[in-house]
């Protein structure tokens, strides 16, 4: 049920009108959900747009078990956290969706694999069990198929021996890493990439001081000589991602879209200026696709999306969530 259409998406109708028809889905199948949106007195038949739809807080994900029905799951992806901190659990039914939604979403943005070395710089991520950035970029090199490809723990200097090498033989590549650790190896050696894409995602993980995106990624185009840094929006409790190709402006694939509403009234909605994350994830089909995260942003008339910053009160973590 809805995995053809989720993926066929056609138009923002077509958006709409699936997304409406999986908040029913999901309010009869996913109990935790439909408590929620009974606290909120939500009459289902009367929700007939998206700003009607309730956006579970994403909280929700470190204290309940949010799955439809009976639905054994696959596997449960953890979030990133601080030593004794409460981590988020998606408890994912079927990983299949999950890996139609990064390989599509991945070859909407910058084709298929196979064109690309891939080359993964995420300590922090390999250290732990769980990671859905893992699970995704693993799955990625393995279709890159090509032997140049592979995870870097901690290993710099065969990392910089390789992107020469690359660079030499102008092989297109895409090194993601985690910001602290991007960092990193541009301390040990400054670059002039010319076919290499740099993707950052994630935060300073605890390792370094935090700091605003713009300056961020001035320092990493200037590290790795390239004109624009790319980056990649998603985190542990949605099964789809954002790519921005420079200059922190998000696009999402089409069974994804952020919404913002307003700080002070969550169910007021506010375009082109700062306002809480609203993410529905249609890939989320067996946990909850309306997600209210605790990001801030904009939004763009044109679909496109920037993230700010994070609520004051909310705990520091990765997936590109930059304090002000």
């Amino acid at each position: 049920m809805f995995e053809k259409e989720i993926f066929n998406i056609k138009s923002s109708e077509e958006f709409e009108q699936l997304a409406l028809q999986i908040f029913r889905f999901q309010y009869e199948n996913v109990s935790v959900y439909r408590d929620f949106c009974n606290l909120l007195n939500t009459n289902i038949s009367e929700v007939v747009s998206l700003k009607q739809i309730p956006f579970l807080p994403i909280q929700f994900f470190k204290s309940h078990k949010i799955i439809t029905g009976n639905t054994a799951e696959e596997t449960i992806f953890t979030s990133s956290g601080t030593t004794g901190s409460i981590t988020s659990k998606h408890f994912v039914s079927d990983l299949k969706l999950y890996e139609t939604s990064f390989q599509k979403a991945f070859e909407q943005q910058y084709g298929k694999p196979e064109n690309y070395t891939i080359l993964a710089l995420l300590p922090s991520y390999l250290e732990r069990e769980g990671s859905s950035l893992i699970y995704m970029v693993e799955s990625l090199i393995e279709k890159s198929n090509n032997t140049e490809s592979g995870f870097y723990l901690y290993e710099m200097e065969a990392l910089i021996e390789k992107l020469d090498a690359l660079e030499k033989n102008n092989q297109k590549t895409l090194l993601i890493g985690v910001s602290y650790a991007l960092l990193d190896l541009i301390e040990k050696r400054k670059f002039q990439l010319k076919n290499t894409i740099v993707m950052e995602t994630g935060g300073m993980k605890g390792r370094r001081k935090e700091m605003i995106k713009e300056e961020l990624h001035e320092i990493l185009k200037n590290g790795f000589g390239v004109a624009k840094i790319h980056s990649e929006y998603g985190m542990t409790e949605l099964l789809s991602q954002a790519y921005s190709t420079g200059d922190g402006i998000f696009n999402c694939p089409p069974w994804m879209k952020v919404l913002t509403r307003d700080t002070e009234d969550a169910f007021t909605y506010t375009s082109g200026k700062t306002g809480g994350i609203n993410v529905i994830d249609l890939a989320n089909l067996h946990s909850c696709a309306f997600i209210a995260t605790q990001d801030l942003g904009k939004t763009f008339d044109d679909g496109f999306f920037e993230i700010i910053g994070r609520f004051d009160s909310s705990d520091i973590r990765g997936c590109n969530l930059m304090v002000f």
